[in-house]
């Protein structure tokens, strides 16, 4: 019985953590050095994304019936899942920077914001840049246009200003 105890446990703290997640990326972690975990992890850590390893069965048991149970059929091998809470992007984002310099970094598959992607979609999820980033562009995408419009504002009161003067 303590068993059974201590795997409920287990199970309960994956489902605690799922509350709340905004993404969740599986990966094979198989063939990191100690040195390129501990760097990533602490990645994890600035990024706000929790990553941890758990049983395959202690997973599969936790996302029963909840929005991550499409993950179930990639919970074979070594799994390790990092969970993102404020920026969805944040936990395939660091995922895909460490699987630039280490092939041995594997996409599994993940959940963002509801939607389920294979490998290659969660990969190419992580090479979205972040929210902060995507804003200064649409803000500098806006400013251009406005800015030119002003310009042409102001030459046109600057003309009909000085022919109402002559």
């Amino acid at each position: 019985m303590p068993n059974v105890n201590a795997k409920q446990i287990i199970i309960d703290e994956i489902k605690g953590k799922l509350e709340g997640a905004s993404s969740i990326a599986l990966v094979d972690y198989r063939g990191l050095t100690v040195e390129q975990d501990t760097i990533m992890r602490r990645s994890m850590r600035e990024s706000g994304v929790e990553y941890k390893v758990y049983k395959n069965s202690m997973i599969s048991f936790a996302i029963k019936g909840t929005e991550f149970e499409s993950l179930d059929k990639h919970l074979a091998g070594p799994t390790a899942m990092a969970i993102s809470y404020q920026d969805a992007t944040a936990g395939p984002r660091v995922l895909a920077e460490v699987a630039k310099t280490n092939d041995n970094l594997e996409f599994k598959a993940g959940i963002v914001e509801g939607n389920y992607y294979d490998a290659k979609g969660i990969a190419a999820i992580g090479s979205i840049a972040p929210r902060e980033e995507l804003l200064g562009r649409l803000l500098g995408s806006f400013k251009s246009p406005i800015s030119s419009f002003a310009r042409v504002i102001k030459e046109i009161a600057n003309s009909k200003g000085g022919a109402e003067a002559e």
